[in-house]
């Protein structure tokens, strides 16, 4: 029975195993093992920080690499030619549709925007910070949590900035100066700290009045609109009576002066002429006399109509005034009897 049972026994006994055929599979683990961890892969737009027990020791440019293997070397990729994007006031979600594309939504962050004006107004200001990550040295060992401070310094700046200016200048014109300050500020104040970061831009997302005060600031806007309406209506009529009255004026002025000059130079030559006549007058009187009666005469005689010229010593010359005033008679009644006919 015991002999049977040592031969049923000896046909189920698995085969023995060789040593170094399990040697080779351990070193073959070991080796791949050691490859994997030593290996690694930095991306064109990476840099990657290696730390040897926790300290900076070199950096590997992108493409394959190796490190020490089994935690001695850690890698950390740092994006240095990656933009990065960060959102304050706001943040988008950005879930995947069926036909590939984003649909782009935001949420408020009323902490972040809600900010006071210079002029004791608030505003809920949304802007988007876009940088690079010039040092990856700086980035990662000189600031304690580089995001959360470079969140705190955005957010520091931006109420400084906003707060020496009106709440019109926030909202309208002075955008665009807010953000190159802004950002230029930035920069500087990343410099100071050495978190290795450089602002490419800032961008002020949207500004808008918080919802409880819109209605009255919508209200004062249609004041404001309303006030420059009648002011530009002022101007208007302004432009049109002002420059015409000043023209109208300026016009009289020029016809006075006008009428002065001539006034003074017709007196001029009539003293002139005087003078030159009283000239004449002086070298041979009687002679200038009977001129200057003569002239006279001629121009005044034109002027009296029908005229008789007698001798006060002429006598006999009364049928020849009767004859005349028939005549006249005779003149003046064929006058009336045109006047009848033509009644």
């Amino acid at each position: 029975m015991n002999e049977y049972l040592l031969s049923f026994l000896r046909k189920f006994q698995p085969p023995r195993i060789e040593i170094k055929a399990v040697l080779g599979v351990l070193i073959g683990i070991f080796f791949f093992i050691l490859l994997f961890s030593s290996a690694f892969t930095v991306n064109p737009e990476e840099i990657g920080v290696i730390l040897r027990f926790g300290k900076y020791t070199r950096a590997a440019n992108p493409g394959m690499n190796f490190k020490l293997p089994f935690g001695i070397e850690t890698v950390t990729k740092v994006p240095v030619e990656r933009q990065l994007k960060w959102e304050f006031g706001f943040r988008s979600e950005e879930p995947g549709n069926n036909d590939g594309r984003f649909k782009n939504s935001s949420r408020p962050y009323q902490k972040e925007s809600l900010m006071l004006t210079g002029d004791l107004n608030a505003a809920e200001v949304e802007w988007i910070v876009q940088n690079r990550i010039a040092d990856p040295y700086k980035f990662l060992f000189k600031v304690r949590d580089t995001r959360l401070t470079f969140r705190d310094m955005n957010e520091a700046l931006m109420r400084d900035v906003v707060g020496d200016r009106s709440v019109n200048e926030v909202l309208t014109v002075g955008r665009v100066e807010i953000a190159n300050t802004v950002s230029e500020k930035l920069q500087e104040l990343c410099n100071q700290y050495e978190t290795g970061i450089k602002v490419d831009q800032v961008v002020l997302q949207d500004v808008n009045p918080p919802d409880t005060v819109k209605p009255a600031f919508n209200e004062v806007n249609e004041a404001q609109q309303e006030r420059e309406k009648m002011i530009n209506q002022a101007r208007s009529e302004y432009n049109q009576v002002i420059p015409k009255s000043r023209g109208t004026a300026a016009r009289t002025i020029e016809e006075a002066k006008g009428y002065a000059i001539e006034r003074v130079n017709q007196a001029r030559g009539e003293a002139n002429k005087f003078n030159a006549i009283f000239k004449e007058y002086s070298k041979a009187p009687d002679v200038t006399r009977q001129r200057i009666y003569l002239e006279t005469m001629s121009e005044i005689l034109p002027k009296v109509g029908r005229k008789l010229i007698t001798d006060e010593k002429t006598a006999g010359i009364l049928p020849l005034f009767q004859l005349s005033k028939e005549e006249g008679s005779k003149e003046e009644n064929k006058e009336e009897s045109k006047e009848e006919k033509k009644n």
